[in-house]
């Protein structure tokens, strides 16, 4: 005798079975693993862009702000954004078109680059506009181009309307376009 047992033809093939049932539920699982983290990084991605919004929305309000006095020069109106698809101002005759030209190049990501001309800084797509909604109050807006389709920004917000949408994917309706915005007051100090 050799010490072998025999296994009775029913069970036989049984353990191969079980590990292959094994292999197939880890694998589901590690699947599942990689979807979370892919989910992650875009969230990581969104998380960083709207940071980075914000940022260029309080230098801007504060550079408004500190030029309250000609606060109507730095009006760009929702149609003629700053920042993507546009030449950044280099005149610096006053000092709203010194903060216009900075915040343009801010918005173009010229705080950091990567290859030595390409400019990375800043979100994909960033657009500025500032509107004068009366009554010593400017809107600063910072659009941007999201990762997904989510929500539309509201109509109210239109800086940067229409141009994050790209047919045959889900990014229509402005669904992938992103946007913060911050109302400033000016106040009248002359009386």
């Amino acid at each position: 005798m050799s010490g072998a047992v025999a296994l009775p033809a029913a069970q036989r093939g049984a353990l191969m079975i079980e590990v292959l049932v094994t292999i197939v539920i880890c694998v589901i699982g590690l699947w599942g693993l990689t979807e979370v983290q892919v989910r992650l990084q875009l969230s990581e991605v969104e998380s960083y862009q709207r940071s980075q919004a914000l940022m260029l929305l309080e230098d801007m309000s504060t550079r408004l702000e500190l030029n309250r006095i000609h606060a109507a020069d730095y009006v760009t109106g929702s149609s003629s954004p700053l920042g993507t698809g546009t030449s950044c101002s280099t005149n610096t005759g006053t000092l709203a078109q010194r903060d216009l030209g900075e915040w343009c190049n801010l918005l173009q990501g010229v705080a950091e680059s990567a290859g030595g001309s390409t400019r990375v800084g800043a979100m994909l797509g960033a657009r500025g506009c500032i509107e004068n909604i009366g009554t010593n109050r400017y809107m600063l807006t910072v659009a941007w181009q999201g990762m997904s389709p989510l929500v539309a920004p509201p109509s109210s917000v239109a800086c940067g309307a229409d141009a994050y949408d790209t047919s045959g994917t889900a990014c229509t309706g402005d669904l992938c376009r992103r946007a913060v915005t911050t109302v400033v007051r000016i106040g009248n100090l002359s009386s």
